[in-house]
């Protein structure tokens, strides 16, 4: 399905009206756009286009039991997508819509299954980017996205992630720089009582129980994915990622680390800023003969700059060709730390050592 793909540069802030117009008359037409939303950049297709919709799961090399999340511009756009609207959709909606929450409620038979993985639910949020605004309210069309890159790798929070992956296999990339959360939404399913969240993200447990009051944390239970992200293995870098976690991560990472390299291997380093000692670690790998073999990529002090930066840093260091990486664990007590040791988890795929 290889084919020309077509990158239009575009304001963040004050997107170009006639930029948003052929885009939308590309989604209209059945085709495929990756556009930028606040958390990474989406793959959108019209929604109630069956075919259009398989198309993007080829695209992807996504399965089709992984449901996607559908796109909308407003509240009252979910009228034709769900069979009935729970009641405290109107408080969530008015709290985090626009943003990066996705609420899961009972589907309509206006959907093609292709979009739901044939479950009786659907996943549908508002974004709050202003390009994705725009777009979705040009095209007059619920849009269903997921994050515009090859099914499994971590998630583009820039253009130039999205044409490395799915160049000539999509007809139109909105160029609109780097995106501002960097991890995908929070997925939360409003049809159970009490509502629980499938995938941790931006909007935090806290901040959903300061409008709902009891909220549950649920795991995969190996039944159908009511959910994206859900899968052991996800947002994985090419080299096997391992994971340090406990209160000597750090250093037994740090250890592990320049005995690869002194093994001949090349080795990436996934850590918060802060965490090395330049000097000591300068003559450790100076020692050991690994100086031009370790490739650190430190992802900031706060956990807001650990997501914007993770999936960015995790695409450097397979660019950078590294045979293995080795990364630190973050707080997941609570807050956003949930939604970044769920990351590492999927793209570590079981590889956890514990310190």
């Amino acid at each position: 399905m290889a084919g020309m793909t077509e990158v239009i540069e575009i304001d963040p802030e004050h997107p170009d009206p006639a930029a948003i117009a052929r885009a939308a008359a590309r989604l209209r037409a059945g085709g495929l756009v990756a556009f930028p939303t606040e958390t990474v950049y989406g793959l959108g297709v019209n929604a109630l286009d069956a075919s259009a919709v398989r198309r993007l799961f080829e695209a992807k090399g996504r399965p089709a039991n992984d449901p996607l999340i559908v796109h909308i511009s407003s509240v009252q756009a979910l009228d034709q997508l769900v069979s009935e609207v729970p009641s405290i959709v109107e408080r969530l909606a008015a709290r985090f819509w626009p943003g990066p929450l996705t609420l899961v409620l009972p589907g309509s038979h206006a959907v093609p299954p292709e979009v739901t993985a044939s479950l009786n639910t659907i996943a549908v949020r508002i974004p709050a980017h202003p390009v994705a605004h725009a777009l979705i309210t040009a095209v007059d069309l619920p849009v269903a996205a997921p994050s515009a890159n090859l099914f499994s790798r971590p998630s583009p929070t820039r253009a130039a992630h999205v044409i490395e992956d799915l160049r000539g296999r999509i007809d139109m990339v909105l160029d609109a720089g780097e995106t501002a959360v960097g991890v995908e939404s929070t997925v939360l399913d409003v049809t159970t009582d009490p509502p629980t969240i499938l995938r941790p993200g931006a909007v935090t447990p806290e901040m959903l129980r300061e409008v709902l009051g009891e909220v549950g944390l649920v795991a995969r239970d190996g039944g159908p994915m009511r959910s994206p992200g859900l899968l052991d293995r996800h947002y994985s870098p090419r080299a096997p990622l391992t994971l340090y976690d406990g209160p000597k991560a750090v250093e037994a990472l740090l250890r592990d680390a320049i005995a690869a390299g002194a093994s001949g291997r090349r080795v990436g380093l996934l850590l918060a800023s802060g965490d090395l000692d330049a000097a000591a670690f300068s003559r450790a790998t100076r020692d050991a003969g690994t100086d031009d073999r370790l490739i650190i990529r430190e992802l900031g002090p706060e956990l807001p700059d650990v997501a914007r930066s993770l999936y960015a840093a995790l695409r450097d260091l397979d660019t950078a060709r590294v045979d293995l990486i080795v990364a630190r664990a973050f707080s997941q007590a609570e807050g956003l730390g949930i939604a970044i040791a769920d990351r590492l988890r999927r793209a570590a795929a079981g590889r956890v050592v514990h310190t």
